[in-house]
């Protein structure tokens, strides 16, 4: 299973992606917003492209922000079961919440600093369950 990351913060991205690759999935791996809009333009509408299982954002990075990210995902039909979570150590609104997670298609908003290695993996998990279910 691969997961994409996507995080300007090179430790956290470290981190992350060493963590997602004990747990045994592959990580598809993006220093800024911008880099994951433009794998997207390559991808474009090809439903044979090889597409992540997971992505996981952060809200604020250079380029496109997490969110708008996420509201192209969407717009794709081949993501339209991914989990889509979003991370940020900004303190949100209930109203930001809300808009990510119903106009963007944000499935989650995690908190930094990130809960310890196994909540992260318990919670992450649980997502992908719950969106694979509901699918």
């Amino acid at each position: 299973m691969t997961w994409l990351i996507a995080e300007d913060d090179a430790d956290i991205r470290m981190l992350v992606t060493t963590m997602i690759q004990v747990w045994g999935h592959s990580t598809l791996t993006f220093e800024t917003g911008q880099r994951v809009w433009d794998w997207l333009d390559k991808i474009g509408g090809d439903e044979q492209a090889a597409l992540p299982e997971l992505v996981l954002m952060d809200i604020r990075m250079p380029g496109k922000r997490g969110n708008e990210i996420a509201q192209r995902m969407r717009s794709f039909p081949q993501f339209e079961h991914t989990p889509i979570i979003l991370m940020t150590a900004y303190s949100l609104s209930d109203r930001e919440r809300t808009d990510m997670m119903n106009a963007d298609g944000v499935d989650y908003i995690l908190n930094k600093p990130l809960p310890d290695f196994d909540q992260l993996y318990t919670t992450l998990h649980q997502i992908v369950e719950q969106k694979r279910n509901n699918a």
